[in-house]
């Protein structure tokens, strides 16, 4: 039991140095030497837990993304009334952008550069982060709520639009010359996104 408990507290303290590490020198700066070596553990115990650089870095997008807080929520929006549930998933969403804006950051500057195995691993976790959503308008449709749409397109447009409100205010900085209110942005965005969906 002890054991098991100092092999996932080894585990969580490589990912969250991993999380900084990438977060500040972007996955093609950060090596696993100076991963390991800021987590105060052996490179040759980094790799007994991930045993390659790509599946370091695809557990610590995974444990840091906002899909895991996506998928937490579900099961309580399904309760919710549709406006209040798209208006959740949306404020969530924008406070994990808020949290990981330096990985965001360097992730946009450095994707052109990443290998095609890593620009997959990041496209996965977007689709399946889409495809969790669009389930959701799926089931929203199959009750009779929501008119014929591509669920799929949907839930990339939604996404998108709190992304491009992020990416305007915290990567370009218009907040420092124009800032537009979060909250009045959700229920603006939102109100759109389902007099457009509605029947």
């Amino acid at each position: 039991m002890q054991q098991d408990e100092e092999t996932c507290s080894t585990r969580d303290k490589i990912l969250e140095t991993a999380l900084r590490l990438f977060s500040k020198e972007g996955y093609l700066g950060a090596t696993t030497r100076e991963i390991a070596r800021e987590a105060g553990v052996a490179e040759v115990t980094l790799f007994r837990h991930f045993p390659s650089k790509e599946t370091l870095f695809e557990e610590t997008i995974n444990a840091n993304s906002f899909l895991p807080a996506l998928k937490g929520l579900m099961p309580g929006i399904r309760q919710m009334p549709y406006g209040e549930a798209l208006a959740m998933i949306a404020k969530s969403f924008l406070e994990i952008l808020a949290l990981r804006k330096d990985t965001v950051k360097i992730m946009q500057a450095e994707m052109q550069r990443y290998p095609e195995k890593i620009q997959k691993i990041y496209h996965a976790f977007i689709d399946e982060m889409v495809n969790t959503l669009a389930s959701y308008f799926g089931e929203m449709h199959g009750k009779g709520s929501l008119r014929e749409f591509d669920t799929e397109l949907a839930a990339r447009s939604f996404f998108g639009m709190f992304f491009s409100y992020f990416n305007a205010e915290e990567i370009l900085l218009r907040k420092n010359y124009r800032h537009i209110d979060a909250d009045k942005t959700v229920r603006e965005f939102v109100d759109i996104f389902v007099r457009g969906t509605l029947k």
